[in-house]
């Protein structure tokens, strides 16, 4: 019999990292509507109870689990805590992650690349690796990785953060191939969401900045967290239970980065 809601995920648990704002609180709520319970991950508790608590009057089932993700040692607390709240885990939504501030190549260091390479690739994996078995133990389950077009462009004094979501790009890929059939694993690539990081930015640099953006962007405006939150929604669905391994460009139609460029040419030594 054919699912009369291939949407819905109804009895289904969810660990969203990032969700006490923009995206990742997107995320979270657009799952609650279609029947999941949550679990949000943040370093700040403020934000996630509060998140957490709108849910739970709305009659949806969220916990907060207030944890920096960086720490590579609490994570398995974070993944032992869903399950012992809600019961499983089915689907995980690694959205939290960032950018570095803008600079010159020979300003970047390996320690930028260090910490960036950590924060968008190593945390994923590693989350990843420790709820497969919770994923296992239920039959099936989905991965969702929250990248960049970042990852596709080559914008000037973004070499970190293009660099690394391309990384987390392939990551999506490998861990597709090896862990089917039984979970899927893919991507959402956002271009230039109104984050309250991005409108802040946007404040620093005047209308300007943003008109170029909306320029640049087929769809003529930047995109809200709202757009996001459907393809992944789709992703981690039963509607989408043929795919696995794609990276889905949610970005306004855009074909390259719409920032402008942020440096100047290199200069030789006078």
């Amino acid at each position: 019999m054919t699912d009369p809601n291939p949407f819905s995920l109804e009895g289904k648990v969810a660990l969203i990292t990032g969700g006490g704002r923009g995206i990742g609180e997107g995320i979270a709520r657009a799952f609650v509507e279609a029947g999941a319970a949550v679990a949000l991950v943040a370093r700040t508790a403020e934000q996630l109870d509060e998140v957490a608590a709108d849910i739970e009057s709305a009659g949806g089932r969220a916990v907060a689990c207030p944890a920096d993700v960086t720490d590579l040692d609490g994570l398995p607390a974070v993944v032992e805590r869903t399950v012992d709240a809600l019961g499983h885990l089915d689907v995980l939504v690694n959205n939290a992650g960032g950018g570095d501030e803008w600079r010159p190549f020979l300003d970047t260091t390996v320690e930028h690349l260090t910490t960036s390479f950590h924060f968008n690739t190593v945390v994923p994996f590693e989350l990843s690796r420790l709820a497969v078995p919770h994923m296992l133990a239920v039959g099936s389950g989905s991965i969702l990785n929250i990248g960049s077009v970042a990852g596709r462009n080559a914008n000037r004094g973004g070499l970190t953060h293009s660099l690394t979501k391309a990384a987390l790009a392939q990551l999506t890929k490998l861990m597709a191939s090896e862990l089917a059939p039984r979970i899927r694993v893919n991507a959402v690539l956002p271009g230039a969401i109104e984050t309250a990081a991005l409108k802040g930015w946007l404040d620093t640099k005047g209308a300007s900045a943003r008109d170029e953006m909306v320029r640049n962007t087929p769809m003529r405006r930047n995109g809200v967290p709202e757009d996001v939150a459907p393809a992944v929604l789709y992703l981690v669905s039963p509607a989408a239970s043929w795919v696995t391994g794609k990276l889905v460009e949610v970005d306004g139609g855009a074909l390259s980065d719409v920032l402008p460029s942020q440096l100047p040419d290199l200069d030789a030594p006078a």
